[in-house]
């Protein structure tokens, strides 16, 4: 298990930081680390029993919430405002990498997968600037993924909404920035999780992403927290506007 005690960041130390999709996974792994750091640490998620048991372990908040559902997701957000003051450092990490042939993605199911990948970023990214504005700072983290930079087959709904938020992040970090408001995106590459494990790792698969990748080894929710904790911290106050690729050099 991770201990983040490495480096303190001291301006994380009582943040009010918001992950979305915090119960499992890099979701998770965040809500950890950005809690050892002294933050006050808020987190939506769909699935209540991974949701609580994360809670449980992390002293973190949790508030269950269907991120497609942007009424519900604006709530949540304005409740976590309501009792611990503007969100310093939101997390739109929610997503969800289905698999499917192009030709049997029907309408609706393309609006569900850009729903779940896309929109609830601009539209809790819209909904945390409010208040950011008037605290006159903020950090905003989106999740891209390497997978439309590679071009990979057989989800074309996820790589059309991972690389959607590319230009969002730019251009919400020049909207933005005037207020103070930093934009970044982190962009993973290919992360053992639990669901990864449950649904497509093989021992052959496991070995082709090793021989991709320039750094030779398994990347974990870990690598990626990091990251965030750099991103959230003032210690990136110079960056925005920018992707952080985290693959091992696999892209």
């Amino acid at each position: 298990m991770a201990v983040y005690d490495s480096v303190r960041y001291a301006s994380l130390d009582g943040r009010n930081v918001l992950i979305t999709g915090g119960a499992s996974g890099i979701g998770a792994e965040m809500v950890k680390a950005f809690a050892s750091q002294g933050a006050i640490v808020s987190f939506v998620d769909i699935d209540r029993e991974a949701g609580q048991a994360t809670a449980a372990t992390t002293g973190a908040e949790f508030i269950a919430c269907d991120v497609t559902d942007i009424q519900a997701l604006r709530c949540a957000i304005a409740g976590v405002e309501d009792k611990h003051g503007p969100v310093a450092v939101l997390v739109n990490n929610a997503a969800r990498d289905d698999r499917h042939a192009m030709a049997d993605v029907e309408p609706e199911a393309w609006r569900r997968t850009l729903a779940l990948n896309l929109d609830h970023q601009f539209f809790a990214t819209q909904a945390v600037s409010r208040r950011m504005t008037d605290a006159g700072r903020g950090a905003i983290i989106m999740f891209g993924s390497i997978s439309w930079m590679r071009g990979i087959t057989g989800m074309v709904g996820y790589t059309a909404a991972k690389a959607a938020i590319n230009g969002m992040t730019r251009t919400l970090a020049r909207e933005l920035g005037p207020a103070g408001i930093r934009v970044n995106c982190i962009v993973p590459g290919a992360i053992v999780t639990e669901r990864q494990l449950r649904l497509w790792a093989t021992p052959d698969s496991n070995q082709e992403f090793i021989d991709s990748q320039a750094l030779k080894f398994r990347l974990d929710p870990t690598h990626v927290a990091r990251v965030a904790l750099f991103l959230g911290s003032d210690e990136s106050a110079g960056c925005t506007g920018a992707n952080f690729v985290v693959d091992a050099g696999r892209s």
